[in-house]
């Protein structure tokens, strides 16, 4: 069972780091108005029902996507479909008027467990309902590796990839955990979440804003 997220000072100190004012781009305050993120559906076998929710941080700088059963394993008895775990989060996004937001970075953390040989992979996927613009990046972890894990996924100001102005259009945010078996044993077992250390894991994103062209 998902528990209430609680954004404590160090969330909070996280959220006010998402990307800095730039001289050459037009970051904006975020609006007075606050955003409201729900989850329109849940997808994948990484995010069965009820795994999985969303909080939003209190300046609207960043939300907050909860996991409680998100594990890729390969070997050891593993089922062979258990290497690749993947959750598509669709999100109905309400923006306040005449402002327009971007997923600027995110913070993915986990734990992995992979034998000499193995490997791990991390991969998400960003884009806006209706639109060909597609943002994804993927990191990857070498064993042997028996420790905590953290990715983040940056994008330059010039490369963000915009909601529509003036249309509420579906956020879609797919992220995958691989795991490879590659040359170690097959008795032996690797795997590799995306959890923290009460058993859930919190992704930040950090949201950019600009206003909107008048019409």
């Amino acid at each position: 069972m998902v528990r209430g997220l609680l954004l404590g000072g160090a969330v909070a100190a996280l959220f006010a780091s998402a990307l800095p004012a730039q001289a050459d781009s037009p970051f904006e305050d975020p609006p007075p108005d606050k955003i409201v993120i729900k989850v329109a559906t849940v997808n994948g076998s990484g995010c069965p029902q009820g795994t999985a929710a969303v909080a939003v941080s209190p300046d609207n700088t960043a939300f907050t996507v909860t996991y409680s059963d998100y594990l890729a394993q390969v070997g050891g008895g593993a089922p062979s479909t258990a290497f690749r775990k993947n959750c598509q989060l669709n999100l109905i996004v309400h923006v306040p008027g005449g402002f327009t937001y971007a997923i600027a970075s995110v913070d993915y953390r986990g734990f992995a467990s992979l034998q000499r040989g193995a490997s791990g992979v991390e991969k998400a996927s960003y884009y806006f309902q209706g639109s060909p613009d597609t943002a994804a990046r993927t990191h990857t972890f070498n064993g042997p590796l028996e420790d905590n894990w953290q990715a983040t996924d940056e994008t330059d100001w010039a490369q963000l990839v915009w909601a529509p102005c003036g249309v509420e259009r579906n956020f879609n945010i797919n992220t995958e955990l691989r795991v490879n078996r590659g040359s170690s044993p097959a008795s032996s077992t690797s795997f590799m979440t995306m959890d923290s250390t009460d058993g859930d894991i919190s992704t930040i994103y950090h949201l950019a804003w600009k206003e909107c062209p008048e019409e």
